[in-house]
This record gives structure tokens, C-alpha cells and sequence, in this order.
């Protein structure tokens, strides 16, 4: 199988790599000429073979709709675009709709694994229909981790039901983020406790909270036992501020959820060791940005 893949950031770089690991022929396009395999979005659909697929991997939003509507006036009848982005669940009903008037297939794809992914494989969480879904499943067992496809694949439903499960993955993970960050914030203040690190160490293996999450602290407080190098400053990518708007709307109580969001916006306005560990995190799994301690 040989696939277009366009987006070569953090998450796109290294599906590339792993897709290629996995027997899959990619040409990736980005604007960044360090990166990209050719030189245009023209060179890359002149290199895949019809009928084609183009895995789509780049910021959700704009520059999602703008690349997607460029395919649907480039691709052909047949041709395949599967959105692996953070794109909000109602997009991709719109770019469906554009892509199916013109005969043109498409799949939205939740992906989880950060910076991590190349190594350990991808969770996937996939949406559209299931000739389209069994068309890709190529693609998929090449980027999810190794062992039954079950525990790390699902088709999730129709179109859009593989970013709302994504939305709500990622609200999920704001929880359990901020469940550590105060549990790390407790154990910090209190003078009677004198390894902090191996606190968390110590919780990796047997206990109920243990976790990949976990272990992710743990790299965090050996790299910077202080968290002296990160400011405190929590950025948001969209996620968890639609789970709660899905909560309101469906009448479902998610007090978690919505508590660890409204905690990122107070760490824009004061300083929070709890907020630093939240940082400390989300840059261990997604390589997101930091601010530096003020």
C-alpha cells in the first residue's frame, strides 16, 4: 500500500516513520523543506497511486478545512481523505459532505500517543463506513501498537465518531492530569515527606493508580526534580473545553472534567505547583510547549 500523508509536525513525522516500519510506502508533504518528500501537494498526489488515500495530519481548525478543501478540488472519484487530526466531531460531517458530492471517500480518526507514538504505537479511534474503515485497516495496524488490533483499534461508529471519542479520551485526560498534579501540589507542601519522586516511583507498580501517565511523572521529577525550569502556565488545545460543551448539551454531569479545565485557566493567572506538574505532563506525552518559570 502506498499513502499520502500531509503534515509532518510532531505527530505526522513520526506516523510517517512508523508507517513506513510497518510495510507502508508513504509521501509525506510539509511546507517545511527539512521534512517534506516533495515539493507540493501537485508532486504528492503525481506520486500516489490511484485510487489514492491522503491521511491528512495537520492543526485542527483552519488550516484543517483549508487543506481538505484543496483535496476535494485535486482528488478524484474513489480517492480516500482521512482527517487524523484534533478536528472538532461537527467538521467532520461538513467534510464529508464536500468530499461525497464529488464521489470522494472519508474518515476521521482519533490518534493518541503523542511524541511517543513511533515507539509504542498509536491508539486509533476511527469514524466512517465500513468498506471505508476495512479499505484502511492496513494503515491502522501499521500505526497501533503490536497485539490484538481490539486493544488498541475501533471502528467507532459513522462519520465523526472517531474525533468525538478522541474529544472525550482527551477530556478524560484532563482529569486524571490534574488528579496527579494536586496529589504531586499535597505531597509537595508537607515538610514530612522527604523523596518526593520516589513517592510517585513507588506507586508505579502494583498500586491502583498506577499508569503510563504515572510513569510520565516520574521521567518528569528525575529530568527536574523542582519543576524549577517550567512556569506554570497550562495551555488548552480545544478538547476538553468541547467535552464540556457536549456534557451541557447532553445533560451528563461532568464535574472532573470540567474542574480540571477551569484549573488551566487559573493557571494563567496564578502560580500553582499542581499547574506546573499539568505542564510537566502534557509536554512529556505531546511534546506540547512550555512556558518557562518566571
Amino acid at each position: 500500500m502506498h499513502i499520502g500523508l500531509i503534515g509532518l509536525g510532531k505527530m505526522g513525522f513520526n506516523m510517517r516513520e512508523r508507517l513506513r516500519r510497518g510495510g507502508v510506502e508513504v509521501t509525506g508533504y510539509d511546507r517545511n523543506p527539512d521534512v517534506t518528500d516533495v515539493a507540493s501537494v501537485d508532486d504528492l498526489l503525481t506520486k500516489v497511486p490511484a485510487p489514492r488515500i491522503i491521511w491528512v495530519m495537520v492543526p485542527a481548525g483552519d488550516i484543517t478545512g483549508a487543506t481538505i478543501n484543496e483535496l476535494a478540488d485535486k482528488l478524484d472519484r474513489g480517492d480516500m481523505v482521512i482527517d487524523g487530526g484534533n478536528s472538532r466531531f461537527t467538521e467532520d460531517q461538513k467534510h464529508a459532505e464536500l468530499l461525497t458530492a464529488k464521489g470522494i471517500h472519508f474518515v476521521d480518526c482519533g490518534v493518541s500517543g503523542g511524541v511517543w507514538g513511533l515507539q509504542n504505537g498509536y491508539g486509533l479511534m476511527a469514524g466512517g463506513t465500513a468498506g471505508d474503515i476495512e479499505r484502511a485497516l492496513p494503515i491502522f495496524d501499521a500505526l497501533r501498537p503490536e497485539g490484538e488490533r481490539a486493544d488498541s483499534f475501533v471502528h467507532v461508529g459513522g462519520v465523526g465518531a472517531g474525533h468525538y471519542a478522541k474529544m472525550v479520551h482527551n477530556g478524560i485526560e484532563y482529569g486524571l492530569m490534574q488528579a496527579y498534579a494536586e496529589g504531586y501540589q499535597l505531597l509537595a507542601s508537607k515538610d514530612i515527606i522527604t523523596d518526593l519522586p520516589g513517592t510517585f516511583a513507588a506507586w508505579q507498580k502494583g498500586t491502583v493508580v498506577r499508569s503510563w501517565l504515572l510513569d510520565l511523572l516520574v521521567k518528569a521529577l528525575n529530568e527536574d526534580p523542582g519543576l524549577e525550569k517550567l512556569g506554570d502556565y497550562v495551555e488548552d488545545s480545544g478538547e476538553g473545553r468541547w467535552t464540556v460543551e457536549e456534557a451541557i448539551a447532553n445533560a451528563v454531569p461532568a464535574p472532573v472534567i470540567t474542574a480540571a479545565l477551569f484549573a488551566r485557566f487559573a493557571s494563567r493567572e496564578d502560580s500553582s505547583p499542581a499547574m506546573k506538574m499539568v505542564s510537566a505532563l502534557r509536554h512529556q506525552f505531546g511534546g506540547h510547549a512550555t512556558q518557562p518559570a518566571k
